[in-house]
């Protein structure tokens, strides 16, 4: 599938890994819709896509509201091509913590966010490809989705996190195989340690060691490079129901 003219909907799409996609999409020729927090900077990254580009707001894991800006985006460019899942939050805590057990509620906004709001999309984005008329191999859609490195190299203090997004990982073929047959292909892309707003908030030094314990290349990972992976995943017909690692060869330590 060609990025040329395609719709392409980019949840987190206001900064780091998705709005580089974003951004990265648009200068293909795709349309551009951004689906963020209400407060985000996704409406001005979509002005700079000019009529290319749309910023809807919605939290992921809310059934309703994600529901009414995907059908908002169909509204706007009359079809659905591309779903790329970029939105999540990260929590850190302890099973057991000085202030007793993990609380749950944490535990369950994580998965919620995470791997719930992922599948919310996939589910109400497939419905929308299927529709689209088939490609010269009977492709409709392709979906790709944020896992991360932790998903099998869980640090302390990860559990919410590494079980999200171990979920990702897991459901990832499943689903590719349950929409196999309308033409719609699924992957996801496992990062590892990239520079993006979350990281932005630690001190040099600290960014600085992160880096250092990639193998090669001994830096953090570029949003820009994991847009270019996901337009390749989008370009390239035989990636389907397969989680890319994308992290240098780095294996996380216990902390």
């Amino acid at each position: 599938m060609q990025l040329k003219n395609m719709v392409a909907l980019i949840t987190g799409g206001g900064s780091g890994l998705g709005g580089a996609t974003a951004q990265e999409f648009a200068a293909a020729g795709a349309k551009v819709v951004i689906l963020d927090l209400p407060g985000s900077p996704g409406p001005k990254l979509a002005e700079t896509f000019g009529g290319n580009g749309l910023f809807v707001a919605a939290n992921v894991a809310d059934a309703a509201a994600t529901e009414q800006a995907i059908n908002a985006a169909v509204a706007r460019f009359n079809a659905l091509h591309c779903a790329v899942n970029c939105a999540g939050i990260g929590r850190a805590h302890r099973t057991i913590g000085k202030e007793g057990p993990h609380p749950l509620e944490l535990f369950n906004q994580v998965v919620q966010v995470n791997l719930v709001g992922t599948f919310n999309v996939i589910r109400l984005a497939a419905a929308q490809m299927a529709k689209n008329a088939p490609g010269p191999d009977g492709e409709r859609g392709v979906i790709i989705n944020t896992a991360s490195i932790a998903a099998y190299d869980g640090q302390i203090g990860q559990a919410a996190y590494s079980a999200s997004k171990g979920g990702v990982v897991g459901m990832t073929l499943p689903i590719a195989r349950d929409l196999a047959s309308s033409g719609i292909r699924v992957c996801t892309i496992a990062p590892g340690t990239f520079d993006t707003p979350m990281l932005a908030t630690l001190p040099e030094a600290a960014r600085k060691a992160l880096g250092a314990q990639v193998p090669f290349p001994s830096r953090l990972g570029q949003p820009e490079e994991f847009a270019a992976l996901a337009r390749h995943i989008v370009e390239n017909a035989m990636l389907n129901g397969e989680t890319i690692r994308l992290d240098g060869a780095l294996r996380m330590a216990p902390r």
